[in-house]
């Protein structure tokens, strides 16, 4: 599976398969500074709270690169000013500042290396970053591939598949992985208003890997739950709270609501990565608003009034009650809840 590669290393540049042209046309975007990777996480070129991460992992190696010949307190300079456009490139998925964390600390480590092996050094753990979220993908889609009955249909909204990580996914990474054990899966993939993720991504991604999906709009989920044509849902996350809180796109809380009205299991799969335990609840989650015209039109072909006024809020906060059991690497969470992701971090 995967006939596709989200991100790819080449010649000194990360290519980003760009997003914003599927499924209409199959495009890499290369960046070979920083500055490009920030505004590609801007512009939505790369999405998906892994698939960010890696992106901006990548994004400070190539700072690196640049800043190899340059002196000791010019390159911390550049370095810092690097890391602090990518951290403000998209607010709401934590593994943005994870990944970047990481790629800061290992700026601090190498201090006293020249620089062409300091950057070499950064390239190599970027390199390593995105292997881990194949591999932690994998072990996650594992242990949510047991939660799904032999033969399951199963509900998700926006996209968390391999275009959201490094590869194999988490969402559809249960999936892949519970197809790979030998169970026999379809998908209902949700549209996903207004970027239409779900329509333009998860239905290609899946189309990709002949994986069996029917595509409906949002509005259309109640009733397909209601008719008990549904099995589980299983959503990706952007950012998880302490408390079991989960950000993700916008209309995951309203999937939520309606599978418990008709007591369908909501599972939430996301890596470790995706914990904020520095946030009580879901309340102190930063939600993103991005432009009116997301909403008012798609592309070319706008269908809004000019004067109306539009909100556009891109993620939203489903309750820890809500949600059945969150995937990760490490196993399952039931009823997740603040004790529950301490036990399992500090195992």
């Amino acid at each position: 599976m995967n006939t596709f590669h989200t991100l790819r290393w080449t010649a000194n540049a990360i290519e980003l398969l760009d997003q914003r042209w599927l499924p209409d046309r199959c495009e890499y975007l290369r960046c070979d500074n920083a500055e490009a990777v920030a505004q590609a996480i801007r512009d939505l070129v790369v999405r998906g709270a892994p698939a960010i991460g890696c992106a901006a992992a990548y994004g400070v190696a190539l700072a690196a690169l640049r800043l190899q010949t340059a002196a000791a307190p010019q390159f911390a300079d550049g370095m810092h000013r690097a890391c602090t456009l990518l951290a403000k490139s998209r607010p709401t998925a934590v593994n943005l500042g994870w990944a970047l964390q990481r790629m800061r600390e290992h700026v601090d480590r190498t201090a006293a290396l020249g620089g062409p092996e300091r950057a070499a050094s950064l390239l190599a753990l970027a390199h390593r970053i995105s292997a881990e979220d194949v591999d932690i993908n994998r072990r996650l889609g594992a242990c949510g591939a047991e939660l799904l009955p032999q033969t399951a249909c199963v509900m998700t909204h926006c996209n968390a598949g391999a275009l959201a990580t490094a590869g194999h996914g988490t969402a559809l990474g249960v999936i892949r992985s519970a197809i790979e054990a030998g169970k026999s899966v379809e998908v209902i993939a949700n549209e996903t208003r207004p970027f239409l993720q779900g329509a333009r991504l998860t239905a290609w991604e899946l189309r990709q890997d002949g994986i069996a999906v029917t595509l409906i709009a949002d509005s259309a989920a109640g009733y397909l739950m209601g008719r008990r044509r549904i099995d589980a849902v299983i959503v990706g996350a952007d950012r998880v709270a302490a408390n079991g809180d989960v950000a993700n796109k916008i209309g995951t809380y309203m999937m939520a609501v309606l599978a418990q009205r008709h007591g369908i299991p909501f599972y939430v799969a996301c890596p470790l990565s995706t914990l904020d335990m520095a946030l009580a609840d879901g309340t102190g989650i930063p939600i993103e608003e991005r432009g009116a015209a997301e909403v008012a039109g798609y592309r070319d072909v706008r269908w809004a009034p000019e004067e109306v006024r539009i909100a556009n809020p891109v993620f939203d906060i489903t309750p820890a009650e809500l949600v059945s059991a969150l995937i990760t690497e490490k196993g399952v969470i039931h009823k997740p809840d603040q004790a529950a992701l301490e036990s399992l971090l500090a195992g």
